[in-house]
């Protein structure tokens, strides 16, 4: 049986995730979102739909990844951050995922060529089987990291079982030339869908979502376009960190969450 940890001395873990933005391919002027079902068996989030991210890990701080990025290096993520060091790590752990839960690398072949990836790529790099670094060693690969925008932070709440995170989200456009897709292991189901469409559905009961994704849904519903969404990533600095407290009943389970600056935090 695993021992529980008491919720002072719950780890907090380093993740980043990525919203996948897209012009809508039919009807008024809009965007898409890509979001990701995850599976009912998972230990965090479980049957929620997220953006595709995860922890970060020790190979997106390798060495051997950095001569492979452009746009930004580590002192400038980290400043970004407000970090002293290791802030490229969190792009890269974006990036990472993105590419394992969702099928989507982003990259470029170095010679301008067109981008070809085997079917078993992301699966391999999942497994650690293949790192970033040696798929873009093996393919003559660079990532365009300037194109990928950091817009909020959040920490997952004590108290909230055993796993809390500390979460860095960022945006960037979807290539045109890759379609998404779920990997059927920590994620079931995948759609693309309007900001507006998905937290209508979230408020009906129909999606189930995090806080953390209706905040960033809802800092997407005044872009009609993607070039508007990466403007307004562009433009965001020094994301203030957000981390909500959670109150509970007296029968001891969570009664509600409370938000910064809303009545009763600073007293939690």
């Amino acid at each position: 049986m695993t021992e529980q940890l008491h919720p002072d001395d719950v780890p907090i873990r380093p993740a980043a995730t990525v919203m996948l933005v897209r012009d809508a391919p039919e009807g008024p002027d809009g965007i898409e979102v890509f979001m990701m079902r995850r599976t009912g068996r998972a230990t965090f989030g479980a049957g929620m739909y997220v953006f595709p991210g995860g922890r970060v890990d020790g190979a997106d701080a390798a060495d051997d990844i950095a001569p492979f990025c452009r746009g930004l290096d580590d002192a400038d993520a980290s400043r970004q951050l407000g970090i002293d060091q290791g802030g490229l790590a969190f792009w890269l752990a974006a990036v990472r995922e993105c590419f394992e839960e969702a099928g989507v690398l982003l990259a470029e072949r170095r010679d301008g060529g067109p981008l070809t990836l085997r079917n078993d790529d992301r699966h391999a790099v999942h497994d650690g089987e293949l790192s970033l670094a040696a798929l873009c060693a093996r393919d003559d690969l660079v990532l365009d990291l300037s194109q990928v925008h950091y817009v909020d932070h959040w920490i997952t709440p004590k108290g909230e079982g055993q796993r809390r995170f500390d979460t860095r989200f960022f945006l960037t456009e979807a290539p045109d030339d890759q379609e998404p897709l779920h990997d059927d292991k920590e994620t079931v189901d995948s759609v693309w869908v309007r900001p507006e469409e998905a937290l209508r559905l979230a408020e009906a009961g129909e999606l189930m979502m995090m806080p953390p994704t209706i905040a960033n849904l809802r800092f997407l519903l005044p872009c009609a376009t993607a070039d508007e969404a990466m403007a307004a990533g562009a433009a965001v600095v020094d994301p203030p960190t957000i981390l909500p407290k959670l109150r509970f009943g007296e029968d001891g389970g969570i009664a509600g969450i409370v938000m910064p600056g809303e009545p009763g935090y600073d007293e939690l």
